[in-house]
């Protein structure tokens, strides 16, 4: 069974892997034997994640990359292959959010979030596709969030849900037009973790009762809860899995 999650010789991109669960994943991917591309606009917070991964033994390339700009993903990308002749898995994690009741949200934030959260999804996931393609193999994890599947009334963050709606059907989408390449397409739909989104919010006392109210397990994630759903999608052992989104939520979205 050990051999199942064994990323050996695999090599795992990762966006929006300067900060947060970006940071989880680039770490566990690696743990689990894989060597790792972070892709994040801040070249110095990745060469200081980068740090604690080479210490691992893991192989690590940094590139700074708007993941909005068609262009720096493309050259991410033919960095990427230049570097490791290959891409295996791509956990596509770069996202944002806005707070502002929908009435009053300026339609230029909305498209920024827009871009973030779904374009940039799409952009990265499409150059890598055609890596994977060629090799006929490919595992590609998308972030979208229990909010890409359920709705909320404590935060007014309309074009986020928007967008990580998005994220679940192109999910979807993917899975379903290039399973024949052997490449799997799944998601996560994370509930309430700390990262920099959260972190103003997430301790705060009303925030917590809300958590309480409308969350089973009556908590918020802790920091490793993600890391099994990752290992299993990046892995062999979800060789017929796809187009599935798991919500990582307490069961936020069971009830």
């Amino acid at each position: 069974m050990n051999k199942m999650f064994d990323l050996t010789g695999k090599v795992a991109m990762i966006t929006g892997s300067s900060s947060g669960i970006g940071v989880q994943f680039a770490n566990v991917l690696a743990d689990f034997g894989a060597d790792v591309i972070l892709v994040a606009r801040r070249k110095e917070k990745l060469d200081k994640v980068a740090e604690g991964i080479r210490a691992k033994g893991r192989k690590v390339l940094t590139i700074s990359c708007d993941v909005t700009d068609a262009a720096q993903v493309k050259n991410a990308v033919e960095e990427s292959v230049k570097e490791f002749g290959k891409i295996d898995i791509l956990c596509n994690n770069a996202g944002i959010g806005a707070v502002t009741p929908a009435e009053d949200f300026d339609y230029e934030e909305w498209k920024k979030v827009i871009d973030v959260n779904l374009n940039a999804v799409f952009n990265v996931a499409q150059q890598v596709g055609k890596v994977m393609i060629k090799n006929k193999y490919g595992k590609i994890i998308n972030t979208a969030s229990m909010y890409g599947l359920k709705a909320n009334t404590l935060f007014p963050t309309t074009p986020y849900h928007a967008s990580k709606a998005g994220v679940v059907n192109l999910t979807r989408a993917l899975a379903a037009e290039w399973a024949k390449y052997n490449i799997t397409v799944n998601a996560i739909g994370p509930g309430f973790f700390e990262s920099e989104m959260t972190s103003d919010s997430i301790n705060d006392e009303g925030f917590l009762s809300h958590v309480k109210a409308t969350t089973p397990m009556q908590r918020t994630g802790i920091v490793g809860e993600l890391n099994g759903a990752i290992i299993y999608f990046a892995s062999d052992a979800s060789s017929y899995t796809t187009g599935q989104t798991l919500a990582i939520d307490g069961g936020t979205t069971a009830v």
